[in-house]
């Protein structure tokens, strides 16, 4: 498939240094975009909306990846909902507000597989938004997504603007946070059976039951997807952006999920750790599964190429390079 997006296109990256953001970054460059719109938040404050709007108004990206965004595991948002659900709101209603206001071409929206009901049918279709009740946990940042998803669908109906939506499922690889509060279930494992092998542990207790069931994507792979939709010829993204009846909502997963448990197993394989798994019941194990449907995406040509192995492999390079190097 060829770039519909010029080589030399002003492309807007927001939150470059996250782990969504940094994958896009790293592939947008790898596949010869160079003239990239990277801002710290020191130098534009997405919280701030006449902050945004003096930058699309200087600088006028064409196309941007819109990644920025308050993030955390299940403990965080259980423990601090209030700025899970107003500083998402902020800063999507400000770099989406601002993006139509100034021209640009297409925006990419991430969210989050969250935004879809906690029981919903097996695999999840997109049809599924707002078709039931969330998991309470993170209930405060799915609704600032879903917020996101319908500000993209009102200003494409009332604006004609491009604005499309993908749903990544659980992400994970360079750059991600190994905070054991703060982080999402794969980094937290794979620090701890790093701790575990380093301090000759004979066991590695694992949060919940381990019985939930859940996807997970590398977030290379992520990025590949994410450049690819956006890159995507216009009568067929226009398809995903321009249809009234339909939210402009595209899953980006890899199709196959696996318990929290046999996740515990495959990482412990994967950092040669040979101790035995001891589950702790106590703590909250969340949606009981999420599976995604992504066969909008699949038909479109794409497909994911790190199998769970390679990526959790890569994935702990980073985080040993980064540990000793004291940054983490």
């Amino acid at each position: 498939m060829s770039n519909f997006i010029p080589q030399d296109a002003k492309i807007f990256v927001a939150g470059h240094r996250g782990l969504a953001g940094g994958a896009i970054t790293r592939r947008l460059q790898a596949q010869g975009y160079q003239n990239l719109l990277l801002r710290t938040r020191q130098q534009v404050d997405l919280l701030d909306r006449e902050a945004v709007r003096a930058f699309f108004a200087a600088e006028k990206p064409e196309y941007v990846f819109l990644a920025a965004a308050k993030v955390g595991g299940i403990l965080a948002n259980r423990d601090f909902p209030a700025e899970f659900i107003a500083q998402n709101l902020r800063i999507q209603s400000n770099v989406i507000e601002a993006a139509r206001d100034f021209g640009v071409k297409r925006l990419l929206f991430l969210g989050s597989s969250c935004i879809y009901p906690k029981l919903a049918p097996q695999p999840i279709t997109e049809e599924q938004l707002l078709a039931g009740p969330l998991e309470f946990t993170n209930r405060s940042y799915a609704v600032a997504k879903i917020a996101g998803i319908e500000m993209c669908w009102a200003f494409n109906r009332q604006y004609g603007t491009s604005f499309l939506a993908a749903m990544p499922t659980n992400l994970y690889g360079p750059g991600d946070s190994y905070d054991l509060h703060n982080s999402h279930v794969l980094p937290a494992l794979i620090r701890k059976v790093d701790q575990a092998r380093r301090d000759g542990a004979s066991k590695l207790v694992v949060w919940g039951t381990g019985t939930p069931l859940r996807e997970f994507l590398y977030s290379e792979d992520m990025a590949d997807a994410c450049i690819y939709l956006l890159n995507l010829p216009e009568e067929e993204f226009r398809k995903l952006t321009a249809e009234a009846e339909r939210a402009p909502l595209v899953n980006v997963g890899s199709g196959t999920d696996l318990s929290i448990g046999e996740l515990a197993r495959t990482v412990c394989n994967v950092l040669d750790f040979s101790g035995t798994l001891e589950f702790d019941t106590s703590k909250p194990d969340g949606t009981p599964r999420k599976l995604m449907d992504s066969s909008r995406l699949f038909s479109f040509g794409w497909r994911p190429r790190v199998s769970l192995e390679e990526g959790i492999r890569l994935a702990y390079e980073d985080f040993r390079t980064r540990r000793e190097a004291g940054a983490i």
